[in-house]
């Protein structure tokens, strides 16, 4: 699989696991890339729901997708710190200049200070039994929730706030 290439742009795309659309992301700018991992960093970028409502992001973000975890993390700079919203979510793949996942539904959010909360797990329990996720499934979601926390806990990966600090003075020479 070709990745995307450091500098360029790409779109985000989230679906379902019903293969719906469920929104879009309209431009990234791709930071770093590697067989395992890509990055980017997007800030101000047009968000399209997939009733067709869209929206703008309110601040810069970097955004990290994994093809070895079951889940993305968009690490939020605000005045009062860095925020995390995490998606448990498919591992992503490459393709027509787009960064793919599949969003299933069950959110990690994660405050300056590091403490955190799971968010939406009713709606993951009704999608799960109206899409008919499989057991595995539910499993490696679940257990991809646990490591998402220890990573948290850790202060590891995305969760470092000297990297995202470093990724986001990247992401400022994209953009002269």
């Amino acid at each position: 699989m070709a990745g995307p290439k450091p500098g360029l742009p790409i779109q985000i795309q989230s679906y379902k696991h019903n293969g719906q659309l469920h929104r879009t992301w309209q431009e990234t700018t791709i930071l770093k890339a590697t067989s395992t991992r890509v990055i980017g960093a997007n800030d101000r970028t047009r968000v399209t729901e997939n009733d067709g409502r869209s929206w703008l992001t309110r601040e810069p973000a970097i955004c990290f997708f994994y093809t070895k975890h079951w889940f993305n993390v968009i690490s939020m700079l605000r005045t009062d710190g860095i925020h995390y919203y995490c998606n448990m979510s498919s591992p992503y793949v490459f393709e027509s200049g787009a960064v793919k996942y599949i969003d299933y539904d069950l959110d990690v959010k994660v405050f300056p200070d590091m403490t955190y909360t799971l968010l939406d797990e009713d709606e993951y329990e009704q999608h799960r039994k109206q899409m008919k996720y499989p057991g595995v499934l539910d499993r490696i979601l679940w257990d991809n929730v646990n490591h998402l926390t220890f990573m948290i806990r850790q202060r590891k990966g995305p969760f470092s706030h000297e990297l995202i600090e470093q990724l986001y003075e990247l992401f400022l020479t994209y953009r002269l």
